[in-house]
């Protein structure tokens, strides 16, 4: 399942790839910059997984502060293998806040070196 930037929740491999192909298509693909920040098992066959995410647009060079996210995927190992069971990315705008948006920015500008 995933949970995407504009609240629509699609199921299944096939639902989720009829979701996003079209978006990649039409759309030039931004260079996403992350940084897990805490990946959590809750046993032995399930994580939860945080993380932070920024984009810089095609023919930029800095991040766009305004489509920062913070994302969360559980995860589920099935025969051996780390599968996805939920992602979930959020809006990170944190109204009211701007001193936040700024902070979550700067974090993810460091990975840039």
């Amino acid at each position: 399942m995933q949970i995407g930037f504009d609240g629509s929740k699609v199921i299944g491999k096939k639902e989720i790839l009829l979701h996003l192909e079209p978006i990649f298509e039409q759309h030039p693909t931004a260079r996403f910059i992350t940084k897990v920040k805490e990946i959590r098992l809750l046993g032995t066959e399930v994580a939860i997984i945080h993380a932070i995410a920024g984009m810089i647009p095609p023919g930029k060079t800095d991040i766009e502060p305004k489509v920062n996210a913070i994302q969360t995927l559980v995860a589920v190992k099935k025969d051996g293998f780390w599968r996805v069971e939920l992602f979930q990315n959020t809006p990170a705008q944190f109204h009211g806040r701007p001193e936040l948006v700024v902070e979550m920015t700067n974090e993810l500008q460091h990975l840039l070196g």
